[in-house]
């Protein structure tokens, strides 16, 4: 009987939606659109010379990521992050990133030691960059060791799913002067616990940067609000 399988693709290969997602999930991370802010299509098209074909099937995996709002009869919106869905997303992430973190450190091998090493170093220029694009695509790029290395790809899915607005808040929150201990400081930290093979202390800097970030969070966005309502 002939085979009828297909056969694998080596490369995916980047789509036209997948440039124009990327460069206004960019756009939106960095706050270059800000929260609440209307999103025109026939000025997404003019500026991104694409279709509206485009503008809208990208404007669709923008809201299932939480980032746009499709509101009825009004357009599409850029999404307010609220103080509720912030402390959600940083309670769902300290379930998950300590357990990735305390397992990965748990499983080191060589390979995955220098896939580590790649990761932090790309993060930490993006970091210095303050390249919002940079850095999301940096930051995913260091989870995505952490959490496969640790074995944990069913909970990679949950945290990919939140990653548009984790990404918000991390912006939010990285650099803030208000940090007890500032973000680079605390990404440094989970790596080095993680490279000593120290499940105890992954999990506790995880813990640390992840606490930290929530208080801060829950500040810069009372007063965001508090603006709004001014």
């Amino acid at each position: 009987m002939q085979n009828r399988g297909l056969s694998k693709i080596d490369l995916q290969p980047t789509t036209l939606r997948d440039v124009v997602l990327e460069r206004l999930r960019d756009a939106i991370i960095d706050g270059t659109f800000k929260p609440g802010e209307r999103l025109v299509e026939r000025v997404l098209c003019e500026q991104l010379g694409v279709s509206r074909t485009v503008v809208r099937e990208t404007l669709r995996y923008l809201d299932a990521e939480g980032l746009v709002e499709l509101q009825p009869n009004k357009g599409p919106i850029v999404s307010r992050l609220t103080w509720d869905d912030a402390r959600q997303i940083y309670d769902i992430r300290l379930k998950l990133e300590t357990e990735a973190a305390s397992a990965c450190a748990a499983h080191m091998t060589p390979a995955l030691h220098s896939q580590l090493s790649a990761a932090m170093e790309a993060l930490q220029k993006a970091q210095a960059d303050m390249d919002g694009g940079a850095l999301f695509k940096a930051t995913t790029c260091f989870y995505d060791v952490i959490f496969q290395g640790a074995q944990h790809s069913i909970a990679w899915e949950v945290v990919q799913r939140l990653n548009g607005r984790i990404s918000r808040l991390r912006l939010m929150t990285l650099t803030s002067a208000e940090r007890r201990t500032p973000g680079p400081t605390h990404m440094r930290n989970i790596y080095k616990a993680i490279r000593s093979e120290n499940p105890d202390a992954a999990r506790q800097a995880v813990e640390d940067h992840l606490l930290d970030a929530k208080a801060v969070a829950e500040k810069l966005l009372a007063r965001e609000l508090a603006e709004v309502g001014e």
